[in-house]
């Protein structure tokens, strides 16, 4: 008769087959602490991504410090104006020659035996 050639066992010898449900868990135990990296490294990632660029994130905060600067320098430049208003108001109130100064340049009065000349702009020549 001859010889029947029949495959070896690659298993261990006296080792039992692992049941079907057990080697899904291992599977399952072994993929876990990757798949949680992966994951806890994409929720990172997307925190980040909303901390910089989000509705209320970093390019944000820039933007709103810009026109906050923008906004203090137009408030101390109207202060400015308003003092210097406030300046020619107190004048006009109590200086005779600044009243007198003030109707001859904006109301163009003239005292009398005085004339007045208006000149046409001069043109800007390049």
């Amino acid at each position: 008769m001859p010889e029947e050639v029949t495959q070896k066992e690659t298993r261990a010898p006296g080792a039992a087959r692992v049941p079907l449900g057990k080697r899904t868990l291992g599977w399952a135990q072994r993929l876990w602490r990757p798949a949680g990296t992966v994951v806890a490294v994409g929720l990172a990632l997307l925190v980040t991504w909303h901390v910089i660029y989000g509705k209320h994130g970093i390019s944000v905060w820039q933007q709103k410090r810009a026109e906050d600067r923008a906004l203090q320098q137009e408030i101390k430049n109207l202060q400015q104006e308003n003092a210097a208003m406030r300046q020619q108001i107190q004048r006009l109130q109590s200086d005779p020659e600044e009243i007198e100064r003030e109707a001859r340049e904006k109301l163009h009065y003239a005292k009398p035996g005085e004339v007045i000349y208006n000149l046409p702009a001069q043109q800007q020549t390049k």
